[in-house]
């Protein structure tokens, strides 16, 4: 049997950057905490744990003092940081730069004119999409499919930006269909914000999954892009199965297959890939 691993998948820039920053003030030997789970893979989280990581959420950051927290690469809203500088704690900033341009283009729009809509495509309650929410005291509008846009008040400007994750095909039909029915006494501006590392991924999983009898997608239930990328395989390869580790790797599976294709998302970790494959070799033996 042929066992490929993906090139093409796991860790994006963004979430190599937080856990490098992670590991280097844990080698330290000081406390560190972070604010929600640095990336949406429990293996990596349990792994980075047994290291010494905290993970907190924002209620048990508001108890903290004098302490040091690691922001994951979704980054956070305005609040998060004047909390911090409130309570003396030590940020490590692991936001993504991408990210963090993002909320820098909304918050300079927002306070330009915060009369005109600002809609952000996304996933509501997200760590990224409240982060950017916080740029516009939270009165940006969340759609989180094409079906949501027919909600905007198409008599007034709107300024559309994307999390930059989502689906860059979503994103144009959205902005076609607000071009079709905006007034025309209203201004309508598009800014593509999704990053090219994670969109350049769905053609080149889509093509990775074509090759191979049978698909093992990788991947934390939690993890937005990982959704997205496992329904490509999915579309392209009907023998395609998300796990979130090798003990969901059912034997069955494998019976009268050539060929298997591991693939995952910007949140998984090159590490967890190989121990499937090596899962399946075991089951071989």
């Amino acid at each position: 049997m042929i066992i490929e691993i993906d090139d093409g998948s796991g860790f994006c820039f963004g979430v190599t950057t937080a856990i490098k920053k992670a590991e280097e003030e844990l080698a330290k030997g000081e406390k560190l905490y972070c604010l929600g789970d640095i990336v949406h893979n429990g293996m990596e989280c349990d792994r980075l744990r047994d290291m010494g990581l905290i993970t907190i959420n924002h209620d048990e950051m508001r108890q903290l003092h004098n302490a040091k927290v690691l922001l994951r690469a979704h980054g956070e809203p305005p609040e998060t940081y004047e909390l911090a500088r409130k309570n003396n704690i030590e940020i490590i900033d692991a936001t993504c730069p991408v990210v963090l341009k993002l909320q820098k283009r909304i918050k300079e729009q927002y306070d330009e004119n915060n009369d005109r809509q600002i809609v952000i495509f996304g996933k509501k309650g997200h760590a990224e999409v409240l982060g950017l929410v916080g740029q516009t005291q939270s009165k940006a509008i969340v759609i989180e499919s094409s079906d949501e846009v027919t909600k905007l008040d198409f008599s007034r400007d709107i300024y559309l930006y994307s999390q930059t994750t989502k689906s860059l095909d979503e994103f144009n039909s959205i902005i076609e269909y607000i071009k079709a029915h905006i007034s025309p006494d209203a201004t309508f501006k598009s800014f593509d914000t999704i990053c090219r590392s994670v969109a350049n991924r769905m053609p080149n999983i889509s093509t990775f999954a074509t090759k191979h009898d049978l698909i093992l997608f990788v991947c934390g239930r939690k993890s937005s892009n990982g959704k997205v990328l496992y329904n490509e395989c999915l579309r392209v390869n009907p023998n395609s199965h998300l796990v979130e580790d090798p003990n969901e790797i059912d034997p069955s599976w494998l019976e009268g297959i050539r060929s298997v294709g591991i693939c995952g998302a910007t949140s998984t970790p090159r590490w967890l890939m190989e121990q499937c494959s090596e899962a399946i070799q075991n089951m071989q033996k």
